[in-house]
């Protein structure tokens, strides 16, 4: 992505009245006194000097926080943060933010300006969240003048990404591979699992090249991954890999767009959150119809039966949470340095949840949402730390949790309703309702800490923000 000052249309509106001329002879003021080059005091410390240009920045900067996974919420406190930096006060910036449509107004009693810009492609980069969020304070810490800010958004805009297309394939088949031996499976499963979703994750790439329809996209790869599985177990007849059959397409399962539009619900982003909400159910359907595509002509009876909840809680299962949570991690380019955290987070999700389980007798929505709550007080300890935002290190660890076949589970089920039996369709229900109620506990426990803490976190960030913001003055002042 590079910044580009097109992509978005400005609009300017002011007050009423006499206040109109007073508003137009303000800004002529404002171009004069650009035009004879302003101080860099004046530009970071007047909130309409170059209003224009730091409006501009604003959206560059909240586009790519947008089109990279983060959620309203962390959309809305980064730009604030943003604007506190460029001089504009809290109370004269108010942001709208939907789905793919981003708008940013800055007023104050005599002054009205409006700008929007459609973000239109989404997906999942951690490096740059993390990148984004460090940069506003360094921004303001070291003084950074608008064309250093710009620079640094168009280094950050135009940087690869942190792992090659042929790292995020192995990632793939691997992090699927884990599911099918927390499934159950033995480790022929996962490796039948791993090549499975590998040839799954080839023929999304192919259709994403071609620049084919995205939810096709995933149609394709789910019927691949899952007929070249179908095609292994009826050459072979060996059991357990059926396992494979449920696991080779869970790299498709829209992990963090399915904890984001929880996150954004829970935080009243009603829209931007049901938006969300339904593109992962539409991806989970375009799942779902690759796989009964797949089955079609070999129906196989036990898949809707399989059984995944554990039994026992074995080593195996802490190695392959691990490798599960960084595998998620490298598809979401996370930092390299922060890959053993989520390892280790994914180990800690899953084992709790197990034991909890296998233990204590609790349910898997029960179970789910203590163990993603530990992540996320965990996470909310040790950020500072680590030097990133606490949903970086969380939504990795917490991926593996997620029962993404119980999902398509149902979906599959109403897919073939017509040869249901009632006992069946009761069960598909069942696992469509079990389904969700895990993933918004997951969601609700990796946010809680936060919301329980938000008030001083908020008072705390405040206080350092404007004790930052007061040295900065002081410094362009000399």
């Amino acid at each position: 992505m590079s910044i580009d000052k097109t992509q978005h249309t400005s609009h300017s509106t002011h007050g009423h009245g006499g206040t109109r001329s007073r508003s137009h002879q303000h800004q002529n003021k404002h171009d004069k006194c650009c035009s004879r080059g302003p101080s860099n005091y004046q530009i970071m410390c007047e909130p309409f000097v170059a209003i224009h240009r730091k409006m501009e920045l604003l959206l560059c900067f909240g586009q790519l926080l947008m089109q990279n996974g983060a959620n309203t919420n962390h959309i809305q406190r980064d730009m604030m943060r943003a604007a506190s930096y460029m001089g504009i006060p809290p109370q004269y910036v108010h942001i709208h933010i939907t789905y793919m449509t981003l708008m940013l107004n800055i007023n104050d009693e005599k002054h009205s300006y409006t700008v929007f810009r459609k973000t239109p492609l989404h997906g999942v980069n951690m490096t740059i969240l993390s990148t984004l969020s460090k940069l506003t304070w360094k921004a303001i810490n070291e003084n950074y003048s608008l064309d250093e800010f710009e620079a640094h958004l168009k280094t950050i805009a135009e940087a690869p990404p942190k792992y090659p297309v042929a790292f995020h394939g192995l990632a793939a088949g691997f992090a699927c591979g884990a599911f099918s031996i927390l499934f159950g499976g033995t480790f022929l499963a996962a490796l039948v699992t791993v090549i499975c979703a590998i040839i799954g994750f080839i023929a999304r790439y192919i259709c994403h090249h071609y620049q084919i329809n995205f939810y096709f996209g995933v149609v394709a790869a789910s019927f691949a991954a899952t007929f070249t599985a179908n095609l292994i177990n009826t050459t072979f007849e060996y059991g357990t890999i059926i396992y494979a059959m449920v696991s080779c397409t869970l790299f498709l399962i829209p992990g963090v767009p399915l904890i984001n539009a929880v996150d954004d619900m829970i935080n009243n982003h009603i829209v931007s959150g049901m938006t969300r909400a339904m593109h992962t159910l539409l991806i989970v359907s375009s799942m779902s119809v690759g796989i009964a595509m797949s089955l079609y002509f070999d129906h196989v009876s036990t898949f809707t039966h399989l059984n995944i909840t554990p039994v026992v809680v074995t080593p195996i299962q802490a190695i392959a949470a691990a490798v599960g949570a960084v595998c998620f991690a490298m598809i979401f380019n996370t930092p390299y340095r922060l890959l053993w955290v989520t390892a280790l987070g994914g180990t800690i999700s899953v084992i709790t949840r197990n034991i909890l389980i296998v233990d204590f007798g609790f349910t898997l929505v029960g179970a789910s949402f203590v163990a993603s709550a530990i992540i996320g007080l965990l996470a909310l300890k040790t950020y500072k730390l680590l030097r990133t935002a606490p949903l970086i290190l969380s939504i990795p660890a917490v991926i593996p949790l997620i029962p993404g076949v119980l999902l398509y589970r149902f979906l599959f089920g109403l897919l073939t309703i017509n040869q249901l039996t009632p006992d069946n369709l009761l069960f598909a229900l069942r696992s469509g309702i079990t389904g969700e109620l895990t993933i918004i506990c997951i969601a609700i426990g990796v946010a809680i800490a936060h919301i329980i803490a938000r008030s001083y976190l908020d008072r705390k960030k405040e206080i350092s923000l404007q004790k930052a913001l007061r040295e900065r003055q002081k410094s362009l002042s000399e």
